[in-house]
């Protein structure tokens, strides 16, 4: 916060940002001096809330991804996140990707995995097709519904 009280100093919300980046929240809020300040990823606003009167409001960081077109989120072979965690597109570090933009897949076959709670969660294709799209980054955290891969049936 600013010594004056008034807007609140940017440097702290960055701070916030990159502990989310870090630690792969979604949302964190603090409060300091009478003000609570809440930045959340994945969330089209984050806002500050007052303890007293007289806030201010934040625009988030956005996420380090490039912008997904409607008609791709919308797509009928979109296949979203079943569950929160982080998405994996290989078994293991340093091994090869299930699935390329380009791969044709079979119902059933892994496409990914997420880690949720220590847990690695196959997801599955659900239908044969090609993989259109990928719309994640190996080892970002992901939203449940979030928009992952686009398979175009065949």
């Amino acid at each position: 916060m600013t010594k004056d009280g008034g807007n609140l100093d940017k440097e702290i919300i960055r701070e916030l940002a990159e502990l989310l980046d870090e630690t792969g929240l979604t949302e964190i809020e603090i409060e300091l001096e009478g003000r609570r300040v809440r930045v959340a990823r994945g969330v089209n606003v984050a806002t500050t809330v007052p303890a007293v009167a007289g806030s201010v409001p934040v625009q988030p960081r956005e996420p380090k991804r490039e912008s997904q077109p409607d008609e791709v989120a919308v797509h009928p072979g979109t296949v979203n996140s079943p569950m929160v965690g982080t998405a994996y597109r290989s078994p293991e570090p340093g091994a090869p990707t299930f699935v390329e933009v380009g791969t044709k897949v079979s119902a059933g076959q892994t496409l990914i995995i997420i880690e949720a709670m220590k847990t690695m969660n196959q997801i599955p294709s659900p239908k044969a097709g090609t993989v259109i799209a990928i719309l994640f980054e190996d080892g970002q955290p992901v939203e449940y519904g979030e928009p992952l891969v686009v398979i175009e049936q065949q």
